[in-house]
């Protein structure tokens, strides 16, 4: 049964996360088209750039197959009297290709791996809209396998280190650098972000209680500047030494599991060399090659399973770092111009440039999320017009006698 043909024979309007409450069927589908046509157009980016020949048909290979998914859902659609039209203007089409091509390969294999595995559980989430035909639902879970399998391939893609001619060597290689990405790049968003939002709460609710008064805006800012910073580096210090203690939880556990059924671990790891493009023979070879030296296999094992390695262990001090220095950087673009203005000048300019720099950091993060950078931007934004209004408004009505 189509899914034009389910449609309309059991009008389904069931919304389901990630999508918004009020999305159709339709609306479901065009987003599912919409999706497969950025990722596609993603790969053909790195595609275009990379010098690599092994990983430039790795990349086209990855975007053929999502063009397909987008031709599945464009019929489909089609089928339901929908026209599928992107609108994105020229200037927007350059930038998202200027970004994916200099951000740095690392990055974004990142933040796609991350897309595929959304892809993978948005799909898988679809099947309770079609439970009860089996040929659509057999659909969405290929759909969501060959997402997976995306995912580990590029889990597996290396991204700094070039391709040597001997396998073993490429394995060795990729643990070196699997898993370094962004751990303190993450903290640093989150670390402004949290000091900006914090401080210039501050200074706007101070700004309407003391009618705009210096010196009580830059000693209030620069106490919540150094408690917010303290407090984000004790937070992420926590945060990554408990993260390490779980990531070598896992590995012991996956060492357990070596020792116990060898055979069915080396069958595991053939497995995902052959989502890498080796033959089955070559998978195993490279499987049981690398069983040989139990340390090498366990890394390889727990790289390709569950994305660790000991390169990837956050680094508690690095972390603490990272999160109190870029909090207090954060904090301190709202107090910037009560050093050298006063009165309702210093707030104006710090209003101004706490948005400008709310909306770049919203726009930073994603990096991380994979989100559009101006919705994000814009969604910043707004939530720091709110809190200034909310935190001055709320100064007007503690304001202090003259």
């Amino acid at each position: 049964m189509k899914i034009a043909e389910y449609f309309k024979k059991n009008a389904v309007f069931l919304p389901l996360m990630p999508f918004n409450k009020n999305d159709s069927l339709v609306q479901i589908l065009k987003k599912n088209w919409l999706n497969e046509k950025k990722t596609a157009r993603t790969y053909r980016d790195l595609a275009e750039i990379e010098k690599n020949p092994r990983k430039k048909e790795i990349l086209l290979k990855l975007a053929q197959t999502e063009e397909q998914h987008a031709l599945r859902w464009e019929k489909e659609l089609a089928a339901l009297g929908q026209s599928c039209s992107e609108k994105t203007s020229r200037f927007k089409r350059i930038l998202e290709k200027w970004l994916n091509q200099n951000l740095g390969f690392k990055n974004v294999i990142q933040r796609m791996e991350r897309t595929e595995e959304q892809d993978k559980v948005r799909y898988l989430q679809q099947k309770a809209l079609f439970k009860e035909s089996a040929e659509i639902v057999q659909l969405l879970e290929e759909m969501a396998k060959e997402e997976k399998s995306h995912a580990g391939i590029l889990h597996n893609l290396p991204r700094e280190t070039p391709f040597t001619e001997n396998i073993t060597e490429n394995i060795l290689a990729r643990e070196k650098w699997h898993g370094r990405g962004g751990n303190w790049i993450t903290d640093s968003i989150y670390g402004i972000n949290d000091g900006l939002g914090a401080v210039f709460g501050i200074v706007s609710g101070v700004a309407g209680a003391t009618e705009n008064q210096t010196h009580y805006i830059l000693i209030s800012g620069l106490a919540g500047m150094i408690a917010s910073s303290l407090s984000m580096g004790a937070g992420a210090y926590l945060a990554a030494k408990s993260q390490k203690e779980v990531y070598e939880a896992e590995i012991s556990k996956e060492k357990r599991e070596i020792e116990e059924n060898p055979q069915e671990e080396i069958e595991e790891m053939a497995l995902f060399y052959q989502l890498q493009g080796f033959n089955e023979e070559e998978a195993k070879w490279i499987s049981e090659k690398l069983y040989q030296k139990p340390e090498h296999f366990l890394s390889a094992m727990v790289s390709s399973e569950l994305g660790l390695s000991h390169a990837s262990f956050p680094n508690p001090w690095r972390a603490c770092l990272s999160a109190s220095l870029s909090t207090a950087l954060g904090a301190f673009i709202p107090l910037t111009p009560f050093f050298f203005l006063s009165g309702i000048w210093a707030i104006s300019l710090s209003f101004f440039i706490s948005l400008v720099a709310h909306f770049l950091v919203g726009a930073a993060k994603t990096l991380i999320t994979g989100r559009s950078w101006l919705s994000s931007g814009l969604e910043m934004t707004v939530v720091g017009i709110i809190e200034a209004v909310v935190t001055y408004t709320l100064g007007l009505l503690f304001r202090l006698p003259a």
